[in-house]
């Protein structure tokens, strides 16, 4: 399917971006699109906000699970598991129903199943180079022809749970190649989530960068 991208390279950059250096290696071009406002999430494994929701109502987004599932578990299928946009605040997770009445049914079924084929595929791919897609989630717009547009969040570690294969072990949490390291240290640091938020000390700066360039 198509994307929002139409460039990366500073010369490729309109004036007056394209002779500020400082832009270089950084920046990118794409189209504007009208986003749909409902973030795409594919789960194959129990974790993060799906770990929380398991655990109070053996459902994930409405989605009933079987009993006994452990922090990690594989799930026996991916399933799809839509969050509302927030403006502010956090994104929230809602049932395939409610994307419904938001989007039409139409287009929440098309971007359900454009979702699972894409994490299947980006998985399948992973598992080869012995990593592990948890779950990732995907934003996608209209084109002025209504035509779907993939917007945001490609397979980044900033929208993917990444685990290292070789050390996955269900009934804990994993080590991990994403924004989660940084999650982690927030939830002890006893910050209340209201602004400001904490300064990161340096050894979790560190540590999140050597995550980011291990998983490159």
């Amino acid at each position: 399917m198509s994307n929002h991208l139409l460039a990366t390279r500073l010369e490729e950059l309109p004036e007056p971006f394209r002779s500020r250096p400082e832009l270089s290696g950084r920046s990118v071009l794409v189209r504007r699109l009208r986003p749909i406002p409902v973030e795409c999430v594919a789960r194959g494994y129990l974790a993060g906000s799906g770990w929380k929701e398991y655990r109070q109502a053996g459902a994930v987004c409405g989605i009933q699970l079987p009993p006994g599932l452990v922090e990690s578990d594989r799930l026996p299928e991916p399933i799809f598991t839509p969050a509302t946009k927030a403006t502010s605040g956090h994104d929230e997770n809602i049932s395939f129903e409610r994307m419904v009445e938001i989007t039409g049914r139409e287009l929440a079924e098309k971007l359900r199943d454009l979702t699972l084929e894409i994490y299947a595929e980006a998985a399948a791919y992973a598992a080869e180079r012995g990593l592990i897609i948890a779950d990732t989630k995907f934003e996608f717009g209209l084109d002025e022809a209504g035509r779907i547009v993939w917007m945001d969040e490609a397979l980044t570690p900033d929208s993917s749970r990444f685990w290292p294969a070789g050390d996955y072990e269900p009934g804990r949490p994993q080590q991990s190649f994403d924004k989660q390291y940084v999650r982690d240290w927030l939830e002890t640091s006893g910050w209340n989530k209201e602004p400001p938020a904490p300064v990161l000390p340096e050894e979790v700066v560190q540590g999140t960068l050597r995550r980011y360039l291990e998983a490159c």
